[in-house]
């Protein structure tokens, strides 16, 4: 049998000591701060990404260089015979590809999921990959397996500050500063493809109404099936925020959906790059029946 291993980016939000518990790879995402690459977990922390960003300083997004990617799939490959990478979606990102036509050169070794998510349902994705792995499924297998549930998968964000969305071109200056004044709270929702507007709240009180309804409605018609059949998976997500928001975010989130086991993570850093600290989110996704 194959010794298949399970790879993926920082994007999943799955840090390098969790990749070494879980028994699978993590590509660190490349960051341009302060005029200079930083890697996510390995010189860039969570909490050093918020300082830098609460300075204003210059902070965008990178995809992995051709080479680095290369390099982290052949060492993989000294001790593995093959590899599913699970980047993160390519509606967000190019990354993928990327990956996709580099692959092209190991002959069928390197399988590329075009997974169509990120942060923690990308995570799901890859937990599921290890588990179908351990079972013995071939790696070309696990990527069809991934890709046929790729887009069933739902997040739902509150922004906490419109200054990053001004900053991006999401919103006119206008705009950010009407929305400022009104307390606007957008809920943006990422569907597999891009980052989307959802809704405008006024307050955080109404954007989390407003999430955990639109999550009930997926749930109840979308999801219906999955959700019987026990096999969607919820969560809540954040970017730096106070543990007092996030736990009573966790109790309002398993009160609205009692019979669900209910995890927090941090939203992955390049979401944070556009939408600010402070935000609030809650996703779900089908975990591959297989696994």
């Amino acid at each position: 049998m194959a010794r298949t291993a399970i790879a993926t980016d920082s994007n999943s939000g799955i840090t390098q000591s969790q990749a070494k518990e879980l028994g699978v790879f993590v590509l660190p995402m490349p960051f341009f701060m302060r005029g200079k690459i930083q890697f996510e977990d390995i010189d860039l922390t969570q909490e050093q990404f918020y300082e830098i960003l609460a300075e204003d300083a210059a902070v965008s997004t990178s995809q992995p260089s051709p080479g680095d990617l290369m390099d982290f799939w052949n060492k993989i490959l000294e001790e593995y015979d093959d590899i599913v990478y699970i980047p993160m979606s390519s509606g967000l990102s190019t990354s993928c590809d990327t990956a996709t036509v580099l692959s092209e050169d190991y002959e069928g070794k390197v399988q590329v999921v075009n997974n169509q998510r990120i942060s923690v349902t990308q995570q799901q994705s890859v937990l599921d990959a290890k588990k179908m792995a351990n079972r013995g499924v071939a790696a070309k297998d696990i990527k069809a397996i991934l890709e046929e549930d790729a887009l069933d998968a739902s997040i739902y964000i509150m922004v906490d500050t419109l200054k990053y969305l001004k900053k991006g071109g999401r919103v006119t200056p206008a705009a950010a500063m009407i929305g400022t004044v009104l307390n606007i709270k957008p809920v943006l929702t990422i569907q597999g493809e891009k980052l989307d507007a959802f809704e405008k709240a006024r307050g955080v009180k109404q954007a989390k109404k407003a999430m955990i309804k639109a999550m009930k409605k997926d749930m109840d018609k979308r999801f219906a099936k999955e959700r019987a059949a026990g096999i969607m998976g919820l969560h809540i997500a954040y970017t730096a925020n106070d543990k007092e928001v996030i736990d009573g975010w966790i109790v309002e989130v398993k009160e609205a959906f009692p019979d669900f086991e209910v995890d927090a993570h941090p939203l992955s850093l390049s979401v944070a790059c556009h939408i600010g600290p402070g935000a609030l989110a809650i996703a779900c996704e089908k975990k591959s029946a297989i696994s």
